[in-house]
């Protein structure tokens, strides 16, 4: 006959912190179960939290259900099989440490250093249970930027607005160097903003502050910023904010062709959308631009430019970039 047990609160004796469970402890769920106890009274009896008992039963159970000895050979053989892919030499942590504080994602630093990604997260989140800031480096998924406005009033009061369509197809392909994606970022409260560029093939990234996010101040700093490598600009595509009111006298002063993304498809800007992303992290939405320096901006570009990118076979978008330049543009 099944026992009944009165309510009882869990004991005060009851480890708080989670222990594994012994071969012993697997004899005594064994034979509780035989007599037809139900988890929860197991747990109670035991005085383990029902989550234990739970997680026990599905991990260890075989075809022929719960049998202690082989649930114990089962879960010792997790255990070696997770202290071996744990296992990480002291030179090659330190060496992931230094590149993970540069916001290099874990596989692309398992690309550089003889160790798994898996392994590195593990790590990490070790490393946060102590106390540590490692797990602040991580990379998170954001959540796509609100527009401000409509496509049919951004749209249309752009003079001489080429669309997309026209852009020749060759640039899809990221054949080569020089097309470029462009766009604002904006601080807290829509005060101040980063002009941010990004090159589709390389991904190599260009930032700008600017106090007011007006065509004037947008247009000279997409300006200042890719004069001096105007020879790798052949096309700019933006999307359709008013900022880039003035892409003609861009056009005019890099020698570029500037063409404008559908409304409501920023997959068409993807490569800048992601780089905004990755700004982000170093610059969230709560941040006042009023603060952000020319070297902290600075070190944000020199981060994301020579961090190794799967995409690019584990080279950095800065390597690819400079690789474009042939010895005369160079002198030049």
């Amino acid at each position: 006959m099944r026992k009944h047990f009165a309510h009882q609160p869990p004991s005060r004796s009851c480890p708080m912190n989670y222990t594994h469970l012994t071969q012993d402890e697997r004899y005594q769920i064994y034979i509780l179960l035989k007599a037809g106890h139900h988890q929860n009274e197991i747990a109670r009896l035991m005085k383990r939290h029902p989550s234990t008992i739970c997680r026990e039963l599905a991990r260890n159970r075989g075809q022929r259900g719960y049998r202690p000895k082989q649930a114990q050979h089962l879960c010792e053989g997790r255990a070696e099989l997770s202290r071996n892919a744990l296992r990480i030499e002291p030179a090659v942590w330190a060496a992931a440490q230094k590149r993970l504080r540069e916001q290099h994602s874990p596989e692309q630093v398992a690309a550089q250093l003889p160790v798994s990604h898996e392994t590195l997260y593990q790590h990490i989140y070790a490393d946060k249970l102590q106390g540590g800031d490692l797990w602040r480096n991580l990379r998170c998924q954001k959540q796509r930027r609100k527009r401000y406005a409509s496509g049919q009033q951004r749209r249309g009061r752009i003079p001489n607005r080429r669309p997309l369509a026209d852009r020749p197809a060759s640039v899809e392909t990221r054949c080569r160097v020089g097309h470029w994606e462009g766009d604002t970022i904006i601080g807290a409260g829509h005060k101040q903003a980063l002009v941010s560029l990004v090159e589709r093939k390389s991904g190599y990234c260009l930032l700008a502050h600017v106090s007011h996010k007006t065509s004037e101040a947008v247009s000279q700093a997409i300006i200042r910023s890719l004069m001096p490598i105007k020879a790798r600009v052949s096309t700019l595509t933006f999307d359709n904010g008013l900022e880039f009111a003035r892409h003609g006298e861009i056009d005019l002063a890099l020698g570029s062709t500037s063409f404008f993304a559908d409304p409501y498809a920023s997959w068409q800007r993807g490569t800048n959308e992601n780089t905004n992303g990755l700004v982000r992290q170093y610059l969230p939405k709560s941040r006042a631009f009023t603060t952000v320096t020319s070297e902290e901006i600075a070190m944000i570009m020199h981060r994301l430019n020579h961090r190794p990118r799967k995409r690019l076979n584990w080279k950095t978008p800065h390597e690819v970039f400079m690789q474009s330049f042939n010895r005369v543009a160079l002198r030049t």
